[in-house]
């Protein structure tokens, strides 16, 4: 995956971070506290926030892990997105797609832990 692929996502998400961050906070709150899902915005916004940075950290490396790459844009899609939608419809069965989100960022984090080589110069 190019570097600049994977930056791009990576601005991308953390856009879509603060945007629904600062959204929720002002624009949304009168109905995040209609739903009780407050918490639950948040958690979906610090998850979207952590992995668009992390997203971004591999961008700068020489070779971006795909693996790691596609963990954290489709955790983030899958995580906070369900999040997100969830805070605003109540739709609780939406909570079963969660955990999906939850296990790709797992999967990501694992895919650096266990081939950490392509940050290392040689």
């Amino acid at each position: 995956m190019k570097q600049t692929t994977v930056i791009r996502i990576g601005a991308c998400l953390a856009f879509l971070g603060v945007a629904l961050g600062a959204f929720g906070a002002h624009g949304l709150e009168e109905l995040l506290v209609k739903n009780e899902r407050v918490e639950t915005w948040e958690t979906a916004v610090l998850y979207n926030l952590v992995h668009a940075l992390a997203l971004l950290v591999l961008g700068l490396s020489r070779v971006p892990s795909r693996g790691a790459c596609l963990s954290f844009a489709g955790g983030t899609v899958l995580f906070s997105g369900s999040l997100y939608v969830l805070s605003l419809t109540n739709i609780t069965k939406l909570g079963m797609i969660t955990p999906l989100g939850g296990l790709a960022f797992l999967v990501g984090w694992v895919i650096l832990l266990f081939r950490p080589g392509q940050f290392v110069q040689r």
